[in-house]
């Protein structure tokens, strides 16, 4: 079965698909990849970030994004948060809000 890929909400994929021309290429082809293979495509392209969060990590040079997604039963993968990355270690509040995202969707599976 292969897998599904949800966005949790239309403005994450209108963030999503208006990327910078590099940046959406990346995505493109990594989201390609994860339909096929699975979520974790490892590093670089993919990390795991704890508690069932995992990152997709874009790099282009018109710069660095971040796709923080989650994984939900049924091979679904759930795009939660976009953000662009400025700084070495991840803000605490763009991985919080990612972390509650999540919590509404597995709960919403329940």
């Amino acid at each position: 079965m292969a897998w599904i890929i949800k966005y949790h909400s239309d403005k994450i994929q209108s963030d999503l698909l208006h990327l910078p021309s590099g940046l959406l290429s990346r995505y493109v082809h990594c989201t390609d990849r994860m339909l096929l293979f699975g979520p974790d495509l490892g590093m670089p392209h993919t990390r795991a970030m704890g508690q069932g969060l995992y990152e997709l990590r874009l790099k282009s040079k018109e710069g660095l994004r971040r796709v923080f997604y989650g994984l939900l039963i049924d091979q679904h993968i759930v795009m939660l948060h976009v953000f662009a990355k400025k700084t070495e270690k991840t803000p605490l509040k763009d991985l919080a809000l990612a972390r509650q995202r999540l919590r509404e969707w597995t709960h919403a599976d329940s």
